[in-house]
């Protein structure tokens, strides 16, 4: 269990546009069952922790948009917006510096558009990061794959691979040290920025309904997901 000791944080990155989503607005801004992508997801970490401090980073373009959002759905979660920067790493960068302040802790990482994490899986990534320095969620593949070079292909032993996803969780002093780093062309996500630091990435189980927001079937399937929560009765 995640020690009562470390405090948790959360940096939200939301600097995604509607280009593949083929929409006029940011992706994080569309409405799923009436409210933005982004609020649902502010949702589930405030519920998970409601003294969490909430790092949200996007860019200085739709700063405004969101408060007129949050405005309109009533949005009362507490949460700091700051500024993007021009690549995900001087973004995740920005909402470090929001936590400039404090000294420890486990910091998690997360799309802006993955707004179907739930307490269990954000219990094992924050216990693991806690426990081990670092947290990556993934799952395992489904299909098969191949490798194409060239003009040729060759199966690939799936069980060899994972798909990532976030939240990626790291310790607040690992995960700073980690960025302050010059940028590099290699850096895909916050898991490579840490490794090319030299320290071991913990995979933790994901969930195939973590999906990230991309394309307009992922809002179809968005809109399921929620309709059958909304489904299941509560128990006490």
């Amino acid at each position: 269990m995640l020690s009562p000791d470390l405090k948790k944080y959360a940096i939200i990155v939301a600097g995604g546009s509607g280009s593949r989503m083929q929409a006029a607005r940011p992706k994080q801004f569309l409405l799923i069952a009436g409210e933005p992508v982004l609020l649902h997801t502010l949702r589930r970490f405030h519920a998970f922790s409601p003294e969490m401090p909430l790092v949200v980073v996007l860019p200085e373009t739709e700063i405004a948009a969101w408060q007129d959002l949050c405005r309109q759905h009533q949005c009362t979660i507490p949460h700091r917006v700051v500024t993007g920067g021009s690549s995900r790493f001087q973004s995740v960068k920005n909402g470090l510096a929001a936590l400039e302040a404090e000294e420890d802790g486990v910091v998690a990482v997360h799309d802006g558009v993955r707004p179907f994490i739930d307490n269990v899986l954000l219990t094992a990534a924050y216990s693991t990061a806690a426990q081990r320095g670092t947290a990556v969620v993934a799952v395992s593949l489904k299909e098969s794959i191949r490798r194409v070079r060239g003009g040729s292909s060759k199966a690939v032993d799936r069980s060899a691979y994972r798909l990532v996803q976030t939240p990626q969780c790291f310790r607040l002093p690992l995960l700073r040290r980690a960025y302050a780093q010059p940028e590099s062309s290699l850096f895909t996500d916050d898991a490579s920025v840490v490794e090319r630091f030299g320290h071991k990435i913990e995979l933790v189980e994901g969930s195939y309904r973590n999906i990230k927001l991309t394309t307009p079937e992922d809002l179809v399937l968005a809109e399921a997901f929620l309709l059958q929560e909304s489904s299941v009765p509560k128990t006490s």
